[in-house]
């Protein structure tokens, strides 16, 4: 029986023939990415950076949403948000559910502190009770105070920061410091653009969203390592190869293997946001989209800034000759 190739062997695309006009399509959407996310719309930061109180609630019997909605509002405590969320069994039953989200709350003379959200949590809870009765079930309480929600912002800086520089050092040590900037700007532009996404789709920037960039920027340089790893194999195979030719002949071999790979964590993560419920649609979005400009930027960004910048084509040579040195 044939096998299915979903990539010809043969196939000769001429990637670095388009890299000006990709490098215009790119700087393009890096832009706009950056006015989604500091000029308008901006970021919808979530409870978790905000402050605020999450509940999830759920009953065997069908949830009135206005009435939750009204419930809520009547408490005074300032923006509020109220989802139906189906799925699950209850006793049998088809389990309905509300997610109620309301921000941080200066009610009750609590006024930054982190001690007053527990209270607004109490009060929301007994909101819920008086609509939905006393056989409610809270599946879900979380509540994240100002001074926390403080922190969390930081450490989620901090923690793509650090991923960043790791991944800088990891591949100096495995090739050059060039391939490593190339690498890093394919990062660069993958979590800029993936950002850009959520904000201009308004999904909730919380640590969910934080989780799904640190995965989007270790699948980024893991399909950028592919592509090096076989460029430098063909930099010792084809000692005479122009560097162009040399590129477009390595993203070519490893482009099934970046398709399938790409394609087949698209469909996984597109029925998760399709069909997996408002609590994952944000995260599973940004992974899906940031998986496509990670196979992106792996073809016209990092790549072809190996052939901007010039590649030593007896770096490897040396690197034999030095080992071999007593």
């Amino acid at each position: 029986m044939k096998l299915l190739k979903l990539i010809p062997d043969d196939t000769k695309i001429p990637f670095t023939k388009y890299r000006w006009g990709a490098l215009v399509l790119t700087l393009s959407v890096f832009a706009a990415a950056l006015v989604a996310i500091f000029v308008y719309p901006g970021l919808n930061f979530g409870v978790d950076f905000r402050g605020g109180i999450t509940i999830e609630a759920a009953d065997a019997e069908p949830i009135d949403v206005a009435r939750v909605r009204e419930a809520v509002s009547a408490l005074g405590y300032g923006e509020s948000k109220v989802q139906e969320i189906q799925g699950g069994e209850l006793v049998g039953a088809v389990e309905n559910g509300v997610v109620v989200v309301v921000e941080q709350s200066s009610a009750d003379g609590a006024a930054n502190a982190d001690a007053g959200q527990q209270a607004v949590a109490a009060k929301v809870q007994e909101a819920l009770r008086s609509v939905l009765g006393e056989n409610v079930k809270f599946r879900r309480i979380d509540v994240v105070g100002p001074t926390v929600s403080g922190e969390l912002i930081w450490r989620g800086l901090a923690a793509i920061l650090a991923a960043t520089a790791m991944m800088l050092i990891y591949i100096w040590f495995r090739f050059q410091l060039q391939w490593g900037t190339g690498a890093v700007i394919g990062v660069i532009h993958d979590t800029i653009i993936t950002v850009g996404l959520v904000a201009l789709f308004r999904f909730d920037f919380n640590l969910n969203v934080i989780a799904a960039i640190l995965t989007v920027i270790g699948y980024s340089v893991n399909d950028t390592v592919v592509v090096y790893d076989r460029i430098r194999e063909n930099l010792r195979k084809y000692k005479q190869m122009p560097l162009a030719e040399l590129i477009d002949l390595s993203l070519n071999e490893t482009l099934t293997r970046t398709v399938v790979t790409g394609g087949t964590s698209v469909l996984a993560l597109g029925a998760l946001v399709i069909f997996g419920g408002e609590v994952l649609r944000g995260f599973c979005f940004a992974i899906m989209f940031g998986i496509v400009i990670g196979t992106y930027s792996s073809l016209f960004v990092a790549a072809p800034f190996l052939l901007l910048t010039g590649v030593k084509r007896d770096w490897s040579r040396a690197s034999v000759a030095a080992t071999a040195t007593p």
